[in-house]
């Protein structure tokens, strides 16, 4: 029999989330658990799929219990104790990873994987809105909300699809692309690894699986090992001169950049980004890099790049005034920490950076707790929040305090949750942001209304 329905075990990850969608808009009946309700959740039940929020095998709906027509996919962060896991495993039922299933996918279309322990979202995301953009459009996948498109699943008729290729747990190792870019890779998922030599094993062996005549574009200076098996190889920077590299970058009043970009054969001049960040400026060369291999037309490439409105909770602009501004970011890595508030300074020199962080992983606190403070003492003032665990339980020793410690802010708070609207309240911002990839998301919202309020008062 012919599988009708797809039951997904942590449906609310960004994700799982896209594929329910895919399997929703080719007809599938679709539905699934997740640990917590959230505005992810709550749209996807808008557009009518079945979502339950308490692991119970009775509340799993009767279209998914016939174990021939239901494909089951679950992600490696729920836990092997998972009753309604275990329910779908001793019955026998087709049972795949997130990362397998859009392995399945992709193996179908001309596949433009994006790769790296940071980078990955911002410039798959871009990479999918020149392709939309352009001619040839595109499907994608990617790992955060699409504020162009309100939306983390992009779908046409083209053959090409984008996938943000992620390397936790090896995920990224079900991809077989036609094209792939490598933007960082900084150590993370130790807790996987082990090390960073083995992570960076992994990503030598996903760089082997581009098709053959296919072409990888990696950041300059990254090493790994590289494919033998005739694929074209580039290198791109943010203005290091080599295959793809931005020059003549000016600052804009916006806050947003302008630059020229130096491809193999040509330069394409007056290019403007729609976000700020001059981060998201070596973003744009990644994935015009990948664009250029299917040659999108030049002021396609401009016009995309201009009309980028980014991804929600990566450099995600909430209020921005000369009096006071408020950005959220996803950075939760300490190399994405010292991108990020790097970049926030240059774009407001002279105004005073306070970071709100919440601290993701009691394993990434603890393996990287030296690099966190050097990197959060970039900021002017550091309002620094309890670990948010995850998927893990708590390890003797490893909280907040070990970071904060070695914070070399000169003003400097360590706070609960429960405790920071209050301190917000009652604080003066000049620039703000808020940083992290557990649920300090939750506090955008209220503060920024807190903010703009202050704001209308004081004028």
């Amino acid at each position: 029999m012919k599988q009708t329905a797809v039951y997904l075990i942590g449906i609310g990850g960004i994700g799982m989330s896209a594929l329910a969608r895919y399997y929703k808009y080719y007809g599938f009946f679709v539905a699934g658990y997740d640990r917590t309700k959230s505005a992810l959740t709550q749209e996807l039940e808008n557009e009518g799929i079945l979502i339950h929020y308490t692991d119970d095998v009775s509340l799993i709906p009767d279209n998914c219990r016939n174990a021939e027509n239901t494909l089951i996919i679950y992600t490696p962060a729920v836990p092997k104790e998972h009753d309604e896991l275990n329910y779908f495993l001793s019955n026998n039922f087709e049972i795949v990873k997130r990362s397998k299933a859009l392995g399945l996918i992709a193996n179908e279309k001309h596949t433009f994987a994006v790769a790296g322990s940071h980078g990955k979202t911002t410039t798959s995301t871009l990479l999918a809105h020149i392709l939309t953009v352009d001619s040839c459009g595109c499907n994608a996948f990617l790992g955060g909300i699409s504020k162009n498109y309100n939306s983390n699943l992009l779908l046409s008729s083209s053959e090409n699809l984008v996938a943000e290729a992620d390397e936790f747990d090896r995920s990224f190792l079900q991809l077989f692309p036609n094209a792939a870019v490598v933007t960082a890779t900084d150590a993370d998922h130790l807790d996987i690894y082990g090390n960073v030599e083995e992570m960076r094993k992994a990503f030598g062996k996903f760089v082997s699986q581009i098709k053959p005549k296919g072409t990888l574009i990696i950041k300059k200076g990254i090493e790994i090992e590289l494919p033998k098996n005739g694929i074209n190889i580039y290198t791109y920077s943010y203005n290091e001169p080599c295959d793809f590299y931005a020059s003549d970058i000016k600052l804009h009043d916006d806050a947003c950049y302008g630059f020229d970009i130096n491809l193999p054969d040509k330069k394409i001049c007056n290019c403007k980004l729609g976000v700020p960040g001059w981060i998201n400026v070596e973003n744009a060369i990644a994935a015009t890099a990948l664009a250029w291999t299917v040659g999108v037309d030049e002021q396609k490439l401009k016009d995309a790049l201009a009309s980028f409105a980014g991804v929600k909770r990566r450099m995600d602009v909430q209020i921005n005034t000369p009096k006071l501004t408020y950005i959220d970011d996803y950075a939760h890595h300490p190399e994405e920490l010292s991108a990020t508030i790097t970049s926030i300074k240059n774009m407001f020199a002279e105004r005073k950076v306070t970071a709100i962080f919440q601290p993701h992983l009691y394993t990434r606190t603890r393996d990287f707790a030296s690099e966190f403070a050097k990197s959060l003492s970039l900021a002017d003032e550091l309002i620094l929040l309890d670990i948010y665990p995850a998927r893990e339980l708590p390890i003797d020793g490893i909280t907040s305090k070990i970071i904060f410690d070695n914070v070399q802010c000169s003003e400097k708070i360590l706070c609960r949750k429960d405790e920071l609207l209050d301190i917000v309240s009652k604080k003066e911002f000049d620039v703000v942001v808020t940083l992290g990839a557990g649920d300090i998301d939750l506090f955008v919202e209220p503060i920024t209304k807190m903010l703009n309020k202050k704001l209308n008062c004081n004028e």
